[in-house]
């Protein structure tokens, strides 16, 4: 045998993926209950905690660490245990009673004590019976007296008449949701997916619904973000120079204020997305057929959860779309405070050029004044040389002298400043090299 390379670190979780979940059989009469809680990652340790405590009081073997789906018979009942990304679910499966098929569901078979102290917040809770149905029924008013007290239902035929599921998605005074399922030739395996998929289909129709309340608070939120948006670009049109710092601190707070709600509710728009496909591609699975007068699941979930998902869809478009907008305008207004700071500086510029212009004006008037004062002082110093000399009888006019040296004295001066100045250039250009 050819000896293979390796194994990937993944290779087995991953094909192994396409078996994760799977159904238990079922075989009527049975009831199910399932309950789904709240978790997140706090208790991502101590879900499987309580089942490992639970399985060692029967003396059964505990889920391993990492695991994401068990299933263990503990004699007077079978547990389904699932970890999902943001709930846990627990699924109980007893034989099942005709008589008291919702009176005393599968939970109770368990431990009451470690029920109520099982982790997380309670968010979903049905139970659900299988039992025989090979004869044919017009009538469901029966039912609905007997099992749902009354209430309208909803159900259909499913997996081309095989079965015949029935529910009114109400919390009942057990605090949970019913779902009946007459089984007509279903085989133990098939009736088990099926449980599954009604239950599923509860489960993630309620998660997709945790969004609804974050879009109907967030909806006053935009219409107010809306508001401010519409007034800051309209005083955009006719703000001055002054004006506009003031206006873009205003947009930088509102676009703060929308990023943080976008980022506070953008996980749970996407996840009820992700959740209301689950649940349309759990109806679909179950290939239903209508029963005379009754609403089908398609139909409830269409009327009922189809507008909570576009409201929350709606909520997120807005959102993102006020985001765009927002981004957009603080754009165009720092465009318009940067033009305004350039315009201030080149006025700035230009008015050191004047100021530039005018000091060199005075320095070279300086420096002709300097010129005419080095040159005044060094001629009356020849002039006090020549009347001295005159004086002790050298045959010489100081007059004359002082008159002849001033071109000279003159010229000589205004090499030298000419000279200064060209060295102090010189080493201002080394300077700024």
């Amino acid at each position: 045998m050819i000896k293979l390379p390796d194994n990937h670190e993944q290779r087995f979780e991953l094909s192994n993926e396409v078996h994760a979940r799977p159904p238990e059989p079922l075989t009527a009469p049975a009831k199910v209950s399932c309950i789904a809680l709240i978790t997140d990652w706090p208790y991502r340790e101590d879900d499987r905690r309580v089942v490992v405590d639970l399985t060692s009081r029967y003396g059964a073997t505990p889920p391993g660490q990492g695991v994401k789906h068990y299933s263990v018979d503990l004699r007077d009942f079978r547990l389904v245990w699932e970890r999902h990304t943001e709930f846990t679910r627990y699924t109980f499966i007893v034989r099942g009673d005709e008589d008291d098929l919702f009176s005393s569901p599968a939970i109770d078979a368990a431990p009451p004590e470690w029920v109520a102290g099982l982790p997380g917040k309670l968010i979903v809770a049905a139970n659900a019976a299988l039992v025989e149905g090979s004869e044919d029924v017009s009538d469901f008013t029966p039912f609905s007296e007997r099992y749902f007290s009354g209430a309208a239902l909803i159900g259909s035929h499913i997996t081309g008449g095989a079965a015949t599921a029935l529910t009114d998605f109400r919390i009942h005074n057990d605090g949970a949701s019913r779902f009946l399922i007459r089984n007509k030739s279903m085989s133990p395996w098939h009736a088990g997916r099926i449980v599954q998929r009604l239950l599923e289909i509860e489960t993630y129709r309620i998660m997709a619904l945790l969004a609804l309340p974050v879009a109907q608070r967030l909806s006053p939120n935009l219409s107010a973000w809306e508001n401010d948006l519409s007034a800051v670009t309209a005083a955009m049109t006719r703000a001055g120079d002054a004006e506009e710092p003031k206006m873009l601190d205003r947009l930088t707070t509102l676009q703060a204020a929308i990023e943080l709600s976008h980022t506070q509710s953008q996980f749970r728009f996407n996840a009820a997305a992700a959740y209301y496909a689950l649940v349309q591609r759990r109806i679909e699975e179950l290939r239903e057929d209508r029963l005379t007068g009754m609403q089908t699941f398609r139909e409830f979930t269409e009327r009922r959860l189809a507008p909570a998902m576009g409201t929350c869809a709606s909520a997120a478009a807005r959102q993102a779309a006020l985001s765009e907008r927002v981004e957009r305008a603080a754009q165009l207004l720092s465009t318009r405070v940067d033009m305004s700071l350039e315009r201030q500086n080149q006025a700035v510029l230009e008015s050191m050029n004047r100021r530039a212009e005018l000091q060199l004006r005075l320095q070279q008037t300086v420096e002709g004044l300097s010129i005419a004062a080095i040159t005044y002082y060094i001629v009356g110093v020849i002039g006090y040389m020549a009347k001295g000399l005159e004086k002790a009888g050298a045959n010489l006019d100081a007059a004359i002298v002082m008159g002849a040296s001033a071109p000279f004295v003159l010229a000589l001066s205004a090499f030298g400043v000419w000279r200064a100045r060209k060295l102090l250039h010189r080493r201002e250009k080394e300077t700024d090299a």
